[in-house]
């Protein structure tokens, strides 16, 4: 809805399947501006503008989009675009007798190409699920390449599947990257991993119990005291400078803690929980309970409200009688304080599991940097987040706002038409 104010210093970039922005922030603190981000729910889209006020929000499909009205929107004139990237959703792979890109469950990924080839921004990075690699997926990807290569980019192989964990994020979470190159310039690597791993405790272990809280029974806020002394943790709140984030900084109260509504458990849940062994799973509820000293599992998203709206199993806190809060997932994926999410844990647990960690998307980002020749530096504005009324939209009132059809997002429909598979959902 916002247009786009891209510096004429900075780099751009224009994130597709861009969801609440995790990669737009991790390509952000790389040292690019995020001209548009184009995204198909308008809960998602609500989010993006809240953290992203200078980056001209997008709610639509790939599909019903060209790289011209992206230009127009973005207010980017002729100026050359540095980087398209994003993470289509991807369904139907094991094909037979047909182009894999021909397939309509492939349609994003047609369309990621469609739109990169229309662009023609100097690199691409194209984000998925490890599985993408594994038996006839792997040619899929095969032919992915080969349609990026009519685009006119060369494609750095191998590819890679990179774990966040050996990017700082203390999760173990396995995702493929392709970074594709335009002919004629520098081709960009794959970033190396990291020596050391940042724990669970280095994340969460300074954040207040939201079950101290009684206003976090219905309210996702509180005004609260704590003090943070693991660097990570520190750098995430603002309380210490990170020198490899060229990001803008955000206006925000460091003594409020946002996004910790609470998830109430019965006394029987909680005595399972707090029986449970650390790095163990729960065997009832099938929670993972997190260990201290380790990495987070998988953070997922569970399914859109069109698939059923499934909640994924969420992981048990260390040492408390119950499950994370959004906030604690949002320090175990690597988002800032200032980051905010929907307001119900149900989108919110969702906008995480369905991002990219920012450190992963720092890193592939970075990477792109080194390859522009570009050393990046750190912007001396400092950003008003959005109104946060926009975290509290429900599905059809942010359809309104961005002036969407309210079932943009298919609602939870009988179980015959449940089978019928969904094409633009979020980017899992």
């Amino acid at each position: 809805m916002s247009s786009s104010k891209a510096s004429n210093s900075r780099p751009i970039g224009i994130d597709l399947f861009a969801g609440a922005g995790g990669l737009s922030l991790g390509f952000e603190q790389a040292g690019f501006d995020i001209a548009a981000a184009v995204e198909i729910d308008p809960v998602h889209c609500a989010t993006h503008e809240f953290n992203f006020p200078r980056c001209t929000t997008i709610c639509a499909s790939v599909t019903d989009i060209s790289g011209d009205e992206i230009r127009l929107r973005a207010g980017l004139g002729d100026r050359d675009v540095d980087v398209v990237f994003g993470g289509a959703p991807c369904q139907g792979f094991s094909l037979i007798g047909k182009r894999a890109l021909d397939d309509p469950r492939n349609q994003l990924v047609f369309h990621y190409v469609r739109i990169v080839a229309e662009l023609q921004p100097k690199y691409c990075v194209f984000e998925n699920v490890k599985g993408l690699t594994l038996g006839k997926h792997a040619g899929f990807l095969k032919e992915l390449i080969a349609a990026l290569s009519d685009a006119g980019y060369e494609v750095t192989l191998p590819y890679k599947v990179l774990n966040a964990a050996d990017y700082g994020v203390p999760q173990d979470r396995k995702r493929l990257f392709l970074i594709g190159t335009r002919r004629g310039l520098t081709p960009a690597a794959y970033p190396e991993p990291l020596t050391k791993r940042t724990t669970v405790a280095e994340a969460i272990a300074d954040l207040p119990d939201a079950n101290e809280f009684d206003e976090l029974r219905y309210s996702d806020e509180v005004r609260a005291a704590w003090e943070t002394k693991a660097s990570y943790a520190r750098r995430l709140r603002r309380l210490e400078v990170d020198p490899h984030d060229f990001g803008y900084e955000r206006h925000f109260a460091r003594d409020l803690l946002t996004s910790s509504l609470r998830t109430e458990h019965t006394p029987l849940s909680q005595e399972r929980f707090l029986a449970t062994e650390p790095g163990k799973t729960e065997p009832v509820s099938r929670f993972r309970k997190l260990p201290l000293d380790g990495l987070c599992n998988t953070l997922r998203a569970g399914t859109d409200s069109a698939r059923g709206a499934f909640t994924s199993p969420r992981p048990i806190h260390p040492h408390l009688p119950r499950v994370i809060t959004v906030r604690e997932a949002a320090r175990l994926h690597s988002f800032p304080d200032w980051f905010r999410f929907h307001t119900t844990k149900w989108h919110g647990f969702r906008q995480i599991g369905n991002s990219v960690p920012p450190l992963l998307g720092r890193a592939i980002a970075s990477s792109v940097i080194r390859a522009l020749g570009i050393v990046p530096s750190k912007p001396s504005e400092t950003l008003l987040s959005g109104n946060t009324e926009l975290l509290n939209l429900d599905m059809s009132r942010a359809a309104r706002y961005f002036d969407v059809p309210h079932d943009t997002i298919a609602q939870r429909t009988r179980k015959t038409a449940e089978k019928e598979p969904l094409m633009e959902v979020a980017n899992a």
